[in-house]
């Protein structure tokens, strides 16, 4: 069986210290000349060297482990960039990432919260699929824990900037020269039991930049399930109804993909004929034709930021337009520009 490595090989085969190779080795060398930093460290690669975190338990409390439990965005391919966001950011910090899904069921999220305390990780990160309020957590109050996609009291808590998101929606047909402009997908009451707390916010923001425009919409259609059935139904009712609209605003990328089928069999091209804009950037949407102009949900980046906090990194300085108030964290949701918005067509010479 072969012998491993200890601090005592590196710092002969260094020329350093053991104190010194201790420092080093450990990201303490503010006081350590470049010139010996290298060399222990290049001693160390040479070598093979590992530290034995079971000693470094013992000696600064802390195992470099980070739980994640989510409900379902490990087996989610959508979320699935939360995931790699995380563990992004651990790697860089050398911290290994424990990892359960609970499937909404609560005796499954109870046990995933014991095994990880069992194992003394050094944080938690709780990852949800639909943003909503977790009512209770149940993590030592001596560990650090971020929520991604929802609230916890007390709890920082990572969201996607949805009232931005629904604003940049507006203002980008604005920009284009559009006034007749239709939205499909809002509920009857947001504010009942939306499933998920964007929904309302994501709205918001799209009414108030209409109303900061000096605009109301020219029609409208209500719905709940944001499916392409929705978006579909709804550009035939509205198309039937009201003349003159140059554009669509999509509550979400499948209801646009619904609005794409009724304009084509209508004869109306987008967006020669009719914009299209939405949100989330779901993976067919660069795929149909045109491409979606849409809101990207930054999954990658909510996992980024919850990770950085964790680890006491200031995620400000790693993702433009990260907005805190109180207890949330807010990460824009950039635009994807395709090709489904262009000026109207009586704007056109």
């Amino acid at each position: 069986m072969a012998r491993r490595i200890t601090l005592a090989d590196v710092a002969e085969r260094s020329g350093a210290s053991k104190a010194t190779v201790s420092l080093v080795l450990n990201s303490k060398e503010a006081r350590i000349s470049p010139e010996t930093v290298e060399r222990v460290k290049k001693a160390a690669q040479e070598l093979g060297y590992s530290p034995n975190q079971a000693a470094q338990t013992l000696r600064t409390g802390k195992t470099n482990t980070l739980a994640f439990i989510s409900d379902e965005v490990l087996t989610t391919r959508f979320a699935s960039a939360m995931t790699h966001g995380i563990l992004e950011v651990a790697e860089r910090h050398a911290q290994m990432v424990l990892m359960a899904e609970t499937e909404h069921q609560p005796s499954r999220w109870a046990k995933a919260l014991d095994s990880m305390k069992s194992r003394q990780v050094d944080g938690y990160i709780l990852g949800l699929m639909r943003a909503r309020d977790l009512e209770k957590v149940d993590i030592p109050t001596n560990q650090p824990a971020v929520v991604v996609n929802g609230r916890a009291t007390g709890i920082a808590s990572i969201l996607p900037n949805e009232v931005a998101a629904g604003q940049a929606a507006v203002n980008y047909l604005v920009k284009y020269g559009h006034r007749e402009i239709a939205f499909i997908g809002r509920p009857e009451d947001p504010t009942a039991n939306p499933g998920t707390m964007n929904i309302p916010r994501r709205i918001a923001g799209v009414d108030q930049a209409m109303a900061a425009a000096g605009l109301t919409f020219a029609d409208e259609y209500e719905g709940i399930l944001w499916e392409s059935e929705t978006g579909y139904e709804g550009a035939k009712a509205i198309l039937a109804r009201t003349s003159g609209i140059t554009a669509f605003i999509a509550a979400n990328d499948r209801v646009a993909f619904g609005i794409y089928r009724a304009l084509h069999e209508q004869g109306l091209a987008v967006p020669s004929d009719v914009s299209v804009i939405s949100f989330d950037d779901e993976e067919l949407a660069s795929y149909i034709h045109p491409g979606l102009t849409t809101l990207r949900l930054p999954y990658a980046e909510m996992g980024q930021a919850a990770t950085q906090i964790l680890l006491q990194e200031d995620p400000v300085q790693l993702i433009d337009g990260v907005e805190a108030s109180g207890n949330e964290v807010l990460i824009p949701m950039p635009l994807i520009e395709r090709s489904s918005v262009a000026a109207p067509p009586s704007s056109r010479s």
